[in-house]
């Protein structure tokens, strides 16, 4: 067996899990939290469905990543990576960061705006940053995708 299809099967298995944890955090988790948030502060309460809401929408874009991952890794193992299917779970994967960033940018601003702690402002920014770059980073990996899916055939021809 080779080594791409060992660390295949690897992140297959750790995406899995990873999935499995999202939707018990997506289904248990976060609604119990917000609830005993709730429960603990009255004042609080009228928040509980939205945040709950957007808690499980960015858990929602985190299980589109990993799904398109999972297809993804299973296009390299049967070596068609490089073939136009792999696109739209590419794109996939842009539209889940896209819309996760995007609302976290909404949500973050109007909590900014009422917020007294700059650090809030600051951990806001960063979490923006990263998102940004890893948004950037699979439009870049699209396009390279894009371009080997266009010379393949080339390649095929030569060699």
């Amino acid at each position: 067996m080779s080594l791409d299809r060992r660390v295949v099967r690897v992140l297959r298995g750790l995406l899995v899990a990873l999935f499995a944890l999202l939707l018990v955090l997506q289904v248990f988790s976060l609604p119990g939290q917000f609830a005993h948030l709730a429960q603990e502060s009255p004042a609080a309460a009228p928040w509980r469905w939205p945040l709950t809401a957007l808690a499980v929408f960015w858990v929602l874009c985190l299980q589109v990543v990993v799904v398109s991952t999972w297809r993804l890794l299973g296009l390299v193992r049967d070596d068609r990576i490089f073939r136009p299917g792999a696109l739209p779970w590419v794109d996939a994967m842009i539209a889940a960061v896209l819309a996760a960033w995007t609302v976290l940018l909404v949500v973050g601003g109007l909590a900014v705006a009422r917020a007294d702690d700059p650090g809030n402002a600051l951990a806001l920014l960063v979490v923006l940053l990263i998102g940004a770059v890893i948004g950037l980073l699979l439009v870049v990996m699209r396009g390279l995708l894009r371009d080997a899916t266009v010379l393949r055939p080339d390649l095929e021809a030569v060699i």
